[in-house]
């Protein structure tokens, strides 16, 4: 079973949908013991940094944390993957997990913010989340927010700034895009997380 973490930002339907496609079981879900009996934890996210917030006010931030050290395979989406680092412009007083380092800034003002619509990803480096994916591969971004290049950047983009578009070490994973919208690579994306 696959926990979908419902934390009040995210568009966790049209991921359980496509795990739905790949014949994948899930559960929505808010409730750390939830997240502690999962196969494997997603934390989608769409909106302000601000809302990462309530992952520690409802116990679920522990819950995911107390996963990775386990070695559960755990994914961050889009705003899901900005809250694995250390911090955000978006809002200076609210912390990340700290999983990777860095934080995360705002696009220049010299381009399009946020960035709607597909990029290609760039990869850099062997990646069981990426598996069977060429680089120079689309995949869908809507965010105004990125995270800095640090080692475990497997893939990026260069919108506005070279930045993180996957992270991947171990048993934990990021994307700044989502790969539920991402069409045939995003499915891939998503199966390739399912099996590993």
């Amino acid at each position: 079973m696959i926990a979908v973490v419902a934390y009040g930002a995210g568009n966790v339907t049209s991921v359980q949908r496509a795990l739905e496609r790949l014949g994948r079981e899930s559960v929505v879900t808010g409730d750390p013991a939830a997240v502690e009996a999962a196969e494997r934890v997603i934390v989608p996210g769409v909106g302000h940094f601000s809302a990462t917030g309530a992952l520690a006010a409802n116990g679920l931030s522990g819950a995911i944390e107390r996963r990775i050290a386990e070695g559960t395979p755990v994914l961050g989406i889009c705003l899901g993957m900005q809250w694995l680092f250390e911090a955000s412009d978006e809002d200076p007083e609210q912390p990340g997990l700290g999983a990777f380092w860095g934080r995360c800034r705002a696009f220049p003002a010299t381009v399009k913010s946020p960035q709607v619509g597909w990029d290609q990803m760039q990869i850099s480096a062997r990646s069981r989340l990426l598996r069977g994916l060429p680089s120079g591969t689309f995949a869908y971004f809507t965010h105004g927010y990125y995270a800095p290049l640090v080692g475990e950047t497997v893939a990026r983009c260069d919108h506005g700034a070279p930045h993180t578009a996957v992270v991947e070490r171990s048993n934990l994973f990021g994307t700044q895009f989502h790969p539920e919208k991402s069409a045939d690579a995003g499915l891939a994306i998503l199966e390739n997380f399912c099996t590993c």
